[in-house]
């Protein structure tokens, strides 16, 4: 395995994610940031964070398989989440809970960040993923 995901004692805790990952493979796979789009580009889950981040994780995977890779390989993801809030948790652990099984997405989570915007590049787009991964 090309990634070991691990939070080191004395860390704050308990998180959803550890805080740190090592990788150890050649292979970097970059995902760029992905969005709640379907296949022709049809916006998906319009006004549904929850819905929106399911969507866009899905994307992601998408991106990772293409390059042969999944979940187990990513050394940390990477959300970007429009005027973010604290009431919006819930939302947004809600969309990584929905597809954590259907992807393979472990838990605890890689390391990941979540980002607050004003706006991203459409009105509609409530959040974005980009992933990192490693392989062997």
């Amino acid at each position: 395995m090309a990634v070991q995901l691990l939070t080191p004692e004395g860390m704050f805790a308990p998180v959803p994610y550890h805080h740190v990952s090592i990788s150890t493979g050649a292979r970097q796979v970059h995902v760029a940031g992905q969005i709640a789009r379907d296949a022709e580009g049809n916006p998906v889950a319009t006004g549904d964070l929850t819905g929106q981040v399911a969507h866009a994780l899905r994307n992601t995977a998408r991106g990772l398989a293409g390059a042969g890779a999944n979940f187990a390989d990513v050394v940390r993801l990477r959300f970007f989440v429009t005027h973010w809030s604290p009431d919006k948790y819930h939302d947004f652990i809600a969309g990584i809970e929905r597809v954590a099984d259907e992807l393979g997405i472990p838990q605890p989570l890689p390391p990941v960040s979540a980002i607050g915007v004003d706006y991203l590049f459409e009105p509609d787009v409530l959040v974005e993923v980009e992933a990192f991964a490693v392989l062997d």
